[in-house]
């Protein structure tokens, strides 16, 4: 089955973010055939910033984002998102890419489920 799983929040201030990494996981855990596409967007695109910091024993995004990797998922970002953000594709994760609405667009039609974050 693919899934697309669409994030819009920030990495930290609110958990849809946080959340939606878990449940990314979860799913390639559950059914490994499956293929899990993450796209971020908005505020969303920060979540893929390279060299996050955050307190002992709180989630770091960035970890989480390379847990996709590890089950053969992708990492797509807007590129408006990143623009108006200010973030260059030197400052992101290895692995994640720059994308579009098209490229988004073609990732809905061929997904079997869409979730929303």
């Amino acid at each position: 089955m693919k899934h697309l799983i669409l994030l819009n929040d920030p990495p930290y201030g609110t958990e849809r973010s946080f959340n939606g990494l878990r449940l990314a996981y979860a799913l390639a855990k559950s059914d490994p055939e499956s293929e899990i596409t993450v796209f971020l967007m908005a505020d969303a695109v920060l979540c893929a910033k390279t060299g996050q910091k955050t307190p002992e024993g709180f989630y770091n995004i960035e970890r989480m984002l390379h847990r996709v990797f590890t089950v053969k998922g992708r990492v797509l970002m807007c590129g408006s998102g990143m623009d108006a953000r200010g973030l260059t594709e030197a400052e992101v994760i290895e692995g994640a890419s720059r994308s579009t609405m098209d490229k988004l667009a073609e990732a809905t039609l061929a997904a079997d489920k869409m979730l929303v974050f």
